[in-house]
């Protein structure tokens, strides 16, 4: 099932709402094309593919982990461990850095790509739900109907989008996507 489940979110990014030109939300729907191995204890918070390899944010104080994983057969080729007071959420690949977002510890750890070596921390308000980047600056949510925009290097704000529908903030935007410029968010 957590297979199943890993890989739709990989590869179809399972069913959300996108919202259609009448301002409602639209259905989508999905199909699972592939499953592969995965480990049953690791609590998938984040999902990025990058040059053919799946990278992966886990969750749970003191179990929370950054990975790569082989995609075709779910091996763990390098991970590392967060600190024990840190609950890891999303991540996200840019500039040749990943970035993890802690959930109540308003930080977000940027490691290299290559060596998993931790090159920064960046402090924020708010939780750490979902992240991506739209090629500019980084792309996140923290539960609430607010998305926010963030400089890379700083991680200052500099631009909110808050989302509505049908007059009504949606709240708990989480795993976030940049596709063909839009935000997709599951609930």
């Amino acid at each position: 099932m957590i297979a199943t489940l890993l890989v739709t979110g990989i590869i179809v990014l399972t069913a959300w709402a996108q919202f259609a030109a009448d301002g409602g939300p639209e259905l989508m729907t999905f199909e699972v094309i592939a499953t592969i191995p995965h480990e049953p204890a690791a609590f998938t918070q984040g999902l990025v593919i990058h040059d053919g390899q799946l990278y992966e944010g886990t969750g749970g104080y003191g179990e929370s982990t950054l990975r790569r994983v082989e995609l075709a057969t779910g091996r763990v080729e390098k991970m590392t461990a967060l600190n024990n007071t840190y609950f890891g959420e999303g991540i996200t690949i840019f500039g040749g850095r990943i970035y993890q977002l802690t959930w109540q510890n308003n930080l977000t750890l940027v490691y290299d790509i290559e060596t998993f070596d931790r090159v920064g921390t960046l402090r924020h308000d708010g939780e750490g739900w979902g992240l991506t980047h739209d090629g500019t600056h980084l792309i996140v949510s923290d539960g609430s109907a607010s998305i926010r925009f963030h400089d890379p290097e700083t991680f200052e704000v500099v631009r909110r989008l808050s989302v509505h529908a049908d007059g009504n903030p949606v709240n708990s935007l989480n795993e976030l996507e940049y596709i063909n410029g839009e935000i997709w968010a599951n609930l």
